[in-house]
Formats: C-alpha cells, structure tokens, sequence
C-alpha cells in the first residue's frame, strides 16, 4: 500500500495531505503532511457539527426548536435558500449542514452559537489548526485573508474521537455518525469502490482545494481516512485523485482482512 501511495504521490500535480488510521489502537497506517494547515473548505462542518451539539447540549436546547431564518440568510449551494425557508429545526439544519452542505443552515448555527464557542470547543477536544474566522460564502472576510483552517492530524484526530463517541452524550454521539453516514456528495473517497461500502465521511472543496475525510466501517476492518488536496487548478482532477488514493487504501485492507482469515 505505502509504495502504491508514494507513486500516486509522486505523479500528482497538486499538494496533498493524507492519513489513514485505526481508530482502536489510533495509530497511523499511513501519514503524509499531516500536521501543516490549510483551507479546510466544508469539512469544517465536522467539527461545527460537534460543537453546536455541545452548545444544545449545554444550555438544554431542544433539536426540535425551531429558528428562524431571515431572507438575508439565504447564501448559495443551499437548499434551505432553495426552498425559500423562513423557518427551520435545529435538527433540519444539522442534516443539510452536513450532508448536502448547505451554507445558509451553517451560518444560521455560527451565529446562534456564535464563533467564540465554536473555535474555544475546537481547542477543548484538543484541535491544533482548526480555526473558524468567516462564515460560509463571505467574500469579503475571505479577501481580507480570513479563511477557515484545519489539519490532517486534527481531522484524524476528530474522526477517531467521533469514532470512539467519546465527546457528547451517548444519542448526540450516535446522531453524528448518522448524520455522517447520509452523505450524498460521493465523488471522493467512494469514487471507485464498487463494494457497498459504509463511509460517514464529509467532503470539501473550493476553487484551489478538495477534501473527503471520513471512517469506512467494513465486517473486519474498520479504518479512518482522509485525503486533502491543496494547489488545486482542476477540481475533477483533485476528485479523481482522492478516489484513486481511497481505492488503493481499501484494496489494501481488504486483502489484509482474507489473509487473516
């Protein structure tokens, strides 16, 4: 697997940052660029995710209530902006914020958690470079050189805590790993597994960036990975490559799992 990875490595035009880890033992089978920072696009989401839960959680906030939604809100690569929505459940904005993700049911949770929570709770869980300085689609802070940050260690080290559900209580713990499963944008690390493969991953991309970071569960092997892909100029390209990285990686452990049989 290493040598297949480093060839991949070698021949890819882009910069790339990528680790694959066992989330029982955490550790690394296999890390490149994992502790430098980049633009982490929509897999901010992830960790947004855990700490609006923890912020629910923590004042006894109801994933039923209801909060509403101004037209101002309504920013692209939305389907709360879609539908026009005036109105939505926390619940409804966790899933599309995560599965689709949808900006306006993002920066409606920014702004009810508020920054300060989200990035202190990105440092209590013990995440290094992940840093929330704009909410989604702002131009103007982005041109100010406020950007949203992260890590491939602090993703890996996210996903294993998300893993072993170790941060919320027991339900939101599980809710997660729901949402995650019910994905829909697969042209990533699913791209080229024919298996039906069960991934709770995220993916994220910009102009000059793609990611997909998540946990493949199979039969005997369970295992995290991620692949982030940055000096990106063909964003079809970056896809096709994480899929191909993600199909060797799981090739890999599938032949470990029958020759342990």
């Amino acid at each position: 697997m290493e040598k297949i990875i480093q060839d991949l490595l070698h021949e890819t035009p882009y910069k790339v940052h990528l680790f694959v880890k066992n989330p029982k033992n955490e550790q690394f089978l296999f890390s490149h660029q994992i502790g430098e920072a980049f633009s982490s696009a929509s897999i901010i989401k992830v960790p947004i995710l855990l700490a609006a839960l923890a912020y629910f959680e923590k004042y006894s906030i109801s994933l039923h209530s209801s909060l509403p939604i101004s037209p101002a809100d309504w920013v692209d690569f939305s389907v709360i902006s879609e539908q026009r929505l005036t109105q939505s459940t926390v619940y409804e904005l966790l899933v599309w914020m995560i599965i689709t993700s949808d900006n306006t049911a993002t920066n409606i949770l920014i702004d009810v958690v508020g920054m300060e929570f989200l990035n202190d709770y990105f440092r209590q869980i013990g995440l290094q470079e992940t840093l929330l300085q704009r909410k989604m689609m702002d131009v103007e802070r982005l041109a100010m050189g406020l950007d949203n940050f992260t890590s491939a260690w602090d993703m890996a080290h996210l996903f294993t805590r998300i893993y072993q559900q170790d941060l919320l209580a027991p339900p939101y713990n599980r809710l997660v790993i729901d949402i995650l499963n019910r994905q829909r944008a697969h042209e990533g690390l699913k791209r080229y597994l024919v298996d039906d493969v069960k991934l709770a991953h995220k993916t994220g991309g910009l102009d000059t960036v793609d990611h997909d970071v998540g946990i493949v569960y199979s039969n005997s092997i369970d295992y995290l990975i991620g692949v982030f892909i940055t000096n990106v100029t063909e964003n079809e390209l970056a896809r096709q490559l994480i899929g191909r990285f993600s199909k060797v990686v799981y090739d890999h452990m599938m032949e470990q799992r029958e020759e342990q049989q």
